[in-house]
């Protein structure tokens, strides 16, 4: 059926606006925020460029766009935030987080907003959605194959009033960000109940006596500001009413968290493959080599052909599989959602990697924007679940289809 899937007049207006504050904010922030960090000394300090992008965000009315509901953000379809999405990966370790709109934070208050209780919202969602503090979720562990989420063996285990967590988490983004006060970690609350009801969400706050940040995980080398962490929780006590959801819901809240939100990783890859093509055909229309510009040679030329062909392909699927969770549901779209999940990220790292081989040297130095974008490009292929999980699912669907057709 006929679907249209431009943005909305309200998302459109919104979207020229979020343009207009990138070009005269965002990308001339980048190398204050480099020098800021540099000069902190501490990694993880928080650079004060980023408190002046958020005050000037919030200023033009860019802010929270990412949340559906009304009551707490912008009222935008997840189609409409998609196109949001894309034009702040040019600039994904700033643009998100000035318009309060970066991961981890989004996929912990669409969860407090659709599951907590109206203590917890009041605890906990409102300083986040006022940008006042951030969040991690502490999910995936070092010692089972996380990929799994029924694996996690991390402990939860009820002692009258109160919850006791014993566990350790890695990869936990954000828990090195001293705003970090409150983690959403999942582990197993029933160990003999069925598959998917043995997991249980509760509500940790960084401060509680036994949570420990033992170190920060590099990513190709790269320290992120907010980081990505190993955690233990030794003995941690926190109230009964922490509980999210109810208990043995952990497993669905988790997967119910991560639909809408593979979206806004797969439309901020998209940016930032946008702006790798950009860097790729600059460079090749002002560099000179063998007689005349880059931009003469086959192979370059193929390079950028094959570049757009590819984004806007990716952008096609993304924005369909956006449309379908505004019309059936993330559950129903869970194919099309596992799909874009191995798109986009092969996309992003294709088109980056095509950019830094016209760059030469300098697409590896930190000259450009290039390595660290093939960093995290690369990572989104593991990050929310490896390729293979998500190949897996399409292939399932594909397979049940036929069998369907057969019967």
């Amino acid at each position: 059926m006929p679907m249209d899937l431009a943005p909305s007049e309200r998302a459109a207006a919104l979207r020229d606006d979020l343009l207009a504050f990138m070009a005269s904010h965002v990308l001339p922030a980048e190398p204050v925020y480099e020098r800021q960090i540099a000069e902190g000394g501490d990694p993880h300090l928080v650079p004060p460029i980023v408190q002046e992008l958020k005050a000037e965000a919030r200023g033009r009315g860019l802010w929270n766009l990412f949340l559906p509901d009304e009551r707490w953000g912008a009222g935008l379809t997840n189609l409409d935030y998609a196109h949001i999405a894309e034009i702040t990966g040019r600039s994904p370790h700033l643009a998100p987080e000035a318009i309060n709109c970066a991961a981890p934070d989004t996929g912990n208050m669409e969860v407090l907003a659709a599951f907590g209780t109206p203590a917890q919202q009041e605890q906990w969602l409102v300083p986040l959605l006022e940008g006042e503090i951030r969040s991690c979720f502490a999910m995936t562990e070092p010692a089972v194959a996380s990929s799994d989420a029924t694996n996690i063996s991390g402990s939860i285990r009820r002692d009258g009033d109160e919850w006791v967590i014993d566990a350790r988490k890695w990869f936990i983004t954000g828990a090195a960000d001293a705003r970090c006060r409150i983690a959403l970690v999942l582990g197993r609350s029933d160990p003999d109940g069925p598959r998917h009801a043995q997991h249980s969400l509760v509500l940790v706050p960084m401060d509680a006596p036994g949570v420990v940040v033992e170190r920060n995980l590099e990513i190709f080398g790269y320290t992120d500001q907010h980081g990505h962490c190993e955690l233990t929780f030794d003995g941690v006590r926190v109230p009964a009413s922490n509980l999210v959801g109810e208990q043995g819901g952990g497993f669905a809240i988790a997967q119910a968290r991560l639909g809408p939100g593979r979206i806004h990783h797969c439309m901020r890859a998209i940016g930032m493959s946008e702006r790798a093509l950009e860097l790729m055909v600059d460079r090749a229309t002002s560099r000179e080599a063998f007689g005349g510009p880059l931009a003469d040679l086959g192979l370059v030329r193929a390079a950028i052909a094959e570049s757009r062909m590819q984004i806007d392909q990716a952008r096609l699927l993304v924005l369909e599989t956006a449309h379908q969770i505004d019309t059936v549901g993330a559950k129903a779209a869970r194919g099309r959602v596992a799909a874009i999940k191995v798109v986009a990220a092969r996309v992003a790292c294709d088109v980056i990697d095509r950019a830094i081989q016209v760059h030469g040297g300098a697409g590896v130095s930190q000259d450009t924007p290039l390595a660290r974008f093939y960093a995290a490009a690369r990572t989104l292929r593991l990050v929310d679940g490896p390729d293979e999980v998500h190949l897996r699912t399409v292939a399932k669907q594909e397979l049940a289809r036929r069998d369907r057709e057969r019967a």
